[in-house]
């Protein structure tokens, strides 16, 4: 039962001890450093993983932040390694894997000084649901592709306000694209399996089509 339901349990708990984390946040953001605590439109995330919070105070609210991001990596990784199994050509299957294995570590590594480092997670994360995406367009799982496009969606507009210097929008973004994430996420570990992607080959054609 734990091993069926370990995603979930892993982003739940995620969740409610980085909640823990903003009730413990003294305050200020890079929008306002004397702001009172943690306000989810002003505040990153990546805030909390900080020993001094942005007004100067020293943020008690940061061993929950990290325990939970080490949930959320794990969650994450085993979500990959678990839909790797699911995707039938071997290569695809091993690069989901290998994306699962890495971001056990890097999606980590958000929470520690080399934070800058673990961003690459970002990157990898993208590239995975770029990938179940491509596989889940060629499946008849029609609500979970609609799914698939809005999440991948709200990655590129977080990149694309934060890279054009929007701090505040990107701010916002960022919880838009971490939340589509998570449900997309819990929608493909336990709304698909692998009858859904067996037809499927490695050069994106369906075997019932190209036998006809």
């Amino acid at each position: 039962m734990i091993k069926k339901y370990s995603v979930l349990i892993c982003l739940v708990i995620s969740v409610i001890l980085l909640v823990i984390a903003t009730l413990s946040y003294p305050g200020g953001s890079l929008l306002d450093k004397n702001s009172v605590g943690f306000d989810w439109s002003k505040n990153f995330i990546s805030n909390l993983f900080a020993t001094e919070a942005i007004n100067g105070s020293e943020n008690p609210g940061r061993i929950w932040a990290i325990i939970g991001m080490a949930f959320h990596s794990v969650g994450y990784g085993i979500f990959f390694i678990n839909m790797s199994k699911k995707i039938s050509p071997r290569q695809w299957a091993a690069i989901l894997k290998i994306i699962g294995l890495t971001n056990i570590i890097f999606i980590f590594l958000i929470a520690t000084p080399l934070h800058d480092l673990g961003t690459i997670s970002i990157i990898l994360t993208l590239a995975g649901l770029f990938t179940i995406t491509v596989f889940i367009l060629m499946s008849k799982l029609h609500f979970l592709k609609f799914c698939c496009i809005v999440c991948l969606l709200t990655y590129y507009g977080f990149f694309s306000v934060f890279g054009l210097g929007y701090l505040g929008l990107s701010v916002v973004m960022q919880k838009i694209y971490i939340i589509s994430s998570m449900l997309l996420v819990l929608g493909l570990e336990y709304f698909t399996k692998y009858e859904d992607f067996k037809q499927i080959k490695s050069g994106g054609q369906n075997i019932q089509a190209t036998s006809r």
